[in-house]
């Protein structure tokens, strides 16, 4: 893979479990985060959380048929398009699950801050003992 060329990151379920280790090794205190790092973090996560629930309404037109015509052709794309929008590989579903895996992220880069918070306190501690 060069550098122009993006790493293949598969599909949404690629996403969550690669989110899942994450907040799997964050939960095994696996890393740590500042609090002026995870800040930033979770500010982009809520951010797009929040872009995700303000489109839902959008995306679920995305169900509905599209108003393209009668010909032959649209009568063709139509079925084609909903099917794009909503079954288990479509946009609606990755989506969902990207949303899903958005919340666990979340839940790691705070747990990962409280590792942090923890190690800072041990290290202080420490010096103080010695």
């Amino acid at each position: 893979m060069s550098e122009e060329t993006p790493p293949d990151i598969g599909t949404a379920a690629a996403i969550s479990s690669a989110v899942g280790h994450f907040a799997a090794l964050a939960a095994r205190g696996g890393f740590a985060v500042n609090d002026h790092g995870g800040q930033a973090l979770l500010k982009a996560i809520r951010e797009m959380l929040a872009w995700i629930d303000r489109e839902r309404v959008n995306f679920e037109r995305l169900r509905q048929e599209p108003m393209l015509g009668s010909s032959y052709n649209a009568e063709v794309m139509k079925p084609f398009m909903r099917k794009v929008a909503s079954d288990e590989s479509g946009f609606i579903t990755q989506i969902s699950e990207f949303r899903e895996s958005l919340v666990s992220a979340e839940k790691a880069i705070l747990q990962a801050m409280a590792n942090y918070q923890e190690a800072d306190a041990q290290a202080a501690d420490r010096l103080a003992k010695g």
